[in-house]
């Protein structure tokens, strides 16, 4: 039996906080987007022929959000009060906006202006994590190019429903 030490204690310390950090980014993203889930609204909507099929939106946001939720985690751990932080937080904040925006209040060209705020965001953080965390960048690469296409996605939306 091995005696617990300094360093192990930290390293535990460090797995639960992560894992309640994710856990807890996980759960608010997905329960958003099971509240406001698509529905007869969405499905009578004009679509680009580039829309992907709705089965590939819960596992791809699933993902993301365990990356956004693992770099999140990093830079607070690293430097809570940063600007990298503060701009974590508001691109949070704007992912967790888009779904009532888009699903909840029928309002594409809503959707639309805060899906780009959250593009500009995420591109931010990323350029301010830069020289604290440059695995959470990594991290945020996907992200930032799912965010893009969905840009695109929720304009082209927005263009062929006036």
């Amino acid at each position: 039996m091995s005696i617990p030490t300094e360093n192990s204690e930290r390293i535990r310390g460090n797995t639960v906080s992560a894992a309640v950090f994710i856990a807890f980014i996980v759960a608010i993203g997905l329960g958003i987007g099971y509240i406001t889930a698509p529905g007869e609204w969405y499905a009578g909507l004009s679509k680009p022929a580039f829309n992907p099929p709705a089965w590939v939106f819960g596992p791809v946001w699933t993902v993301l959000y365990v990356l956004i939720a693992i770099a999140g985690w990093r830079i607070w751990r690293l430097a809570p009060g940063s600007g990298a932080m503060k701009l974590w937080i508001a691109q949070m904040i704007l992912n967790w906006l888009w779904s009532p925006a888009f699903f909840g209040a029928e309002a594409p060209r809503l959707a639309l202006g805060i899906i780009l705020a959250l593009l500009a965001s995420i591109l931010l953080f990323m350029a301010r994590a830069w020289t604290l965390d440059r695995w959470s960048v990594v991290l945020f690469v996907p992200y930032a190019a799912w965010a893009a296409f969905a840009s695109v996605l929720n304009g082209a939306i927005a263009y062929l429903n006036p």
